[in-house]
């Protein structure tokens, strides 16, 4: 890193706010090896096209030392990098490219657990007077035999799993073979804290902090009360599993948690221009969570809910509804959205399945996202208009997906290896004759070679689109204020400073008209979209756009 690079990034301390994140899952981006999986160096080689799409910081799902029954979400050592990915070194030389780009790097932490193969719960199971007997949450069970209460796993069944040595149960919110942490102690705060510490000194950005609401449990152990079938939903966990039955009040969302994100934001605060952003999963009071984690500058700079990452289709009401909850419910917080991540259906065809002209709806819902009040990620793929995989049983790797196949087959479709060169085996993305999930030849038709130079291809229209997005900073800072909603066309005004710029979309598959509101507006252009103006309005083509600056 060059010492003028080192200095502005160093030097604007809320980089973050309306930042552009690019998330990458590292067994799926580049395989520098030929192993058929991706690794570190496979992302150093591809830093370039980040570079090149406009994307201000990187997010990097987990590399850490692992058993990878859940691919890296089991962490069995935080401080050292899986050989499956490579070595600190090859950490430390993508770091040193990433930030010569000019591009941040946030790593993700996962400290509610670790893997059961952890070295703190090899010994914590060993018996109930070791040093770390009490860092993970353990609990005799009830005089019949059964779990000590009705705590449920996302993952399925109960989140109680019986240890013959302790002859006791320990929680587990996801797969058995990943034991929660007891953040009640305060000797694992401290142990998770290090491990923040060793990755910020080596030049770590900032955190994506993973079910980051999942970190304290209550004490009592008190059951969880039952939820009325007319406040389910699907935004958390697929409709079929039954952690939906339940209102999560005593296994996770905690008010211990704000104390400890006080701890972790002042580690943050001994660096220069640190931010992270943490991942609330709950279906009932998931923003209002934001709104808590937030607030007062003291803890997250940012979190993100699911609400954007739901089934739940996308239609003009929808995208004012919940950026209207989310300031109501989190006045002094910083969303930050996404439409697709490595746990759900892409956003192309979750929202899209009777969509006949993708790559347009595809380029309108870039344009939606990168127009929100709030910071933006984007999934890898998703630039190339990359729709949801269609993976056989029999080559699934998920064990959520095969758990619950085949209502909900998973996550292995969003997971496939991204698409490169067209012309080569395995797409560009290894040399491998078989990688970890296979790649659909659909979307080897939509490889980055494919597209690049095309103005007309989504690729394309994301770096200009996000090229427009940075000459003005209100799409990235600005207040919003939305429109009275007209047939398919949604309309709201970004405002900061003395300008106010007009977004209008018509989020429909039949052109539409949009009445412009009150006073003049010039039409910004630079977008990719056309549209014909009218004496009192717009006329825009299906999935089209418009832009405005008020005069």
């Amino acid at each position: 890193m060059t010492a003028t690079t080192q200095s502005i990034l160093s030097a604007d301390k809320d980089w973050w706010r309306g930042a552009v994140i690019y998330q990458i899952y590292p067994r799926s981006y580049q395989d520098s090896n030929g192993d058929g999986i991706g690794d570190l160096k496979g992302i150093t080689a591809r830093l370039p096209h980040i570079a090149a799409l406009g994307a201000d910081a990187i997010w990097i799902s987990p590399f850490f030392t692992s058993p990878m029954k859940d691919f890296g979400y089991d962490v069995s050592n935080y401080v050292d990098v899986d050989p499956m990915f490579g070595s600190l070194a090859d950490f430390d030389g993508m770091i040193a490219e990433a930030h010569r780009l000019g591009i941040r790097v946030m790593i993700d932490l996962v400290i509610s657990h670790t893997s059961d193969q952890h070295p703190w719960f090899v010994e914590s199971r060993s018996s109930r007077i070791n040093e770390r007997s009490d860092w993970y949450v353990w609990s005799d069970p009830k005089p019949d035999g059964t779990p000590p209460n009705n705590w449920l796993s996302i993952f399925g069944g109960s989140a109680w799993h019986w240890d013959p040595t302790r002859m006791q149960y320990y929680m587990h919110n996801f797969l058995t073979s990943q034991p929660d942490l007891n953040m009640h102690n305060p000797r694992v705060q401290d142990a998770v804290l290090d491990a923040t510490r060793f990755w910020l000194q080596r030049g770590v950005d900032g955190f994506r902090l993973d079910t980051i609401n999942f970190y304290f449990h209550d004490k009592e152990l008190r059951d969880n009360p039952a939820l009325a079938p007319e406040r389910r939903n699907a935004s958390t966990a697929p409709a079929v599993n039954p952690y939906n039955f339940q209102e999560h009040i005593y296994d996770k969302n905690r008010p211990e948690n704000l104390a400890f994100l006080k701890r972790f934001r002042a580690l943050l605060d001994e660096f220069p221009a640190i931010a992270a952003v943490g991942e609330v999963g709950d279906s009932q009071r998931g923003l209002e969570i934001v709104g808590e984690y937030t607030s007062g500058d003291d803890k997250m700079q940012m979190c993100y809910a699911f609400e954007f990452l739901a089934p739940d289709p996308l239609t003009p009401a929808r995208v004012a509804e919940v950026q209207k909850a989310f300031a109501e419910a989190a006045p002094e917080g910083w969303a930050c959205w996404a439409f697709s991540n490595h746990d759900v259906v892409r956003h192309v065809s979750r929202w899209g399945a009777d969509v006949v002209d993708r790559d347009a709806f595809a380029k309108m819902l870039c344009a939606i996202l990168m127009t929100q009040r709030g910071s933006v990620c984007i999934y890898q793929g998703e630039e190339l208009g990359l729709t949801e995989a269609d993976i056989a049983f029999e080559d699934l790797q998920d064990p959520y997906g095969i758990q619950f196949w085949p209502e909900f087959k998973g996550r292995d479709g969003c997971r496939t290896p991204m698409v490169w060169d067209s012309k080569t085996a395995q797409a560009g993305f290894s040399t491998a004759q078989k990688t970890w999930l296979p790649i659909p030849v659909e979307h080897v038709l939509k490889a980055v070679d494919t597209q690049q130079g095309d103005e007309t291809s989504v690729l394309e229209h994301y770096r200009r689109f996000l090229a427009f997005r940075r000459q003005h900073p209100a799409f990235a800072k600005g207040g919003i204020v939305f429109h009275p909603v007209q047939g398919n066309v949604l309309s709201y005004t970004r405002t900061l400073g003395n300008e106010t710029l007009l977004c209008l979309f018509n989020m429909g598959a039949e052109p539409a008209h949009a009445v412009l509101p009150d006073g003049q507006w010039n039409t910004l252009e630079g977008h990719g979209f056309a549209s014909e103006t009218k004496n009192d309005g717009v006329e825009l083509p299906a999935w089209g756009a418009h832009f405005a600056r008020h005069a």
